[in-house]
Formats: C-alpha cells, sequence, structure tokens
C-alpha cells in the first residue's frame, strides 16, 4: 500500500532497470568520449528530441533499445577485463582491427544494426575467454 504522504510513483522493478539503464549507458557513453550522434545510432536512431528527453529525464525505453544497452555494458565490461586501463580500453575501440575488415570496432558498432554491436560482443567475449 502507497504511503499517502509520498507523492513519489512506484515503479515495477522491471521499469525502474529500464529506466536505470539509460544512466548506465550515458556513464559509458561519456567515459569512451561518443558524440551524441554516435550515442544516438547506438540506440537505433530515435528523434533527436526523443533521444535529449532521455538524456534529462532517463525516461523508459523498449525491448530493442535495453537489448542494445545489453550488449553494450557487456562490451564495456570485457574490455575493462582486457584492459584495466580506461584509456586502453577506449583507445581499443576505436583502433582498426583486421577481425573487423581492419575498420575499428566503434566503426562496426555504428552501422547502426543491433546485429554488428552484438559482433563486437562476441569478439570481446572470446578474446576474454567468456
Amino acid at each position: 500500500m502507497r504511503n499517502a504522504l509520498d507523492p513519489s510513483p512506484r515503479r515495477e522493478p522491471a521499469a525502474q532497470a529500464r529506466q536505470g539503464a539509460l544512466g548506465v549507458f550515458f556513464d559509458i557513453a561519456e567515459k569512451w568520449g561518443l558524440t551524441a550522434e554516435q550515442q544516438m545510432t547506438l540506440l537505433g536512431s530515435p528523434a533527436r528530441s526523443t533521444f535529449f528527453k532521455w538524456k534529462k529525464e532517463r525516461s523508459l525505453v523498449s525491448g530493442d533499445i535495453l537489448e542494445r544497452i545489453s550488449h553494450i555494458v557487456s562490451i564495456y565490461k570485457a574490455l575493462n577485463i582486457l584492459f584495466p586501463e580506461p584509456d586502453r580500453a577506449s583507445g581499443w575501440l576505436r583502433r582498426p582491427n583486421k577481425y573487423f575488415d581492419s575498420r575499428s570496432a566503434l566503426d562496426v558498432m555504428l552501422d547502426g544494426n543491433v546485429t554488428d554491436i552484438y559482433r563486437v560482443r562476441a569478439y570481446v567475449d572470446a578474446q576474454r575467454g567468456g
């Protein structure tokens, strides 16, 4: 039962996770030095107004966006295991890689499809033995 003196709306745990996922994504994007355009691409190219609303309000997101964020979080974690120094992890993301036909992992992810993000995730997971 809700306390009448508590004006904050109650959210289901799943809704809280969907809302919190955006915060985690924006933290990673900042650490990786991603532009707003790159962030929008990784999130599936939402409208600019939607994107900036998400940044301001940490709104709920769809399952597709949540899947994208989940893969990005996994990539981030794997890179931090492989490269404990944050600059090296971020540098790897931008460095050409023969596995990706001399493109960087970030370039591959910026092709915009969830499968492109997953491709990078699968690669870093394999490199860390996961």
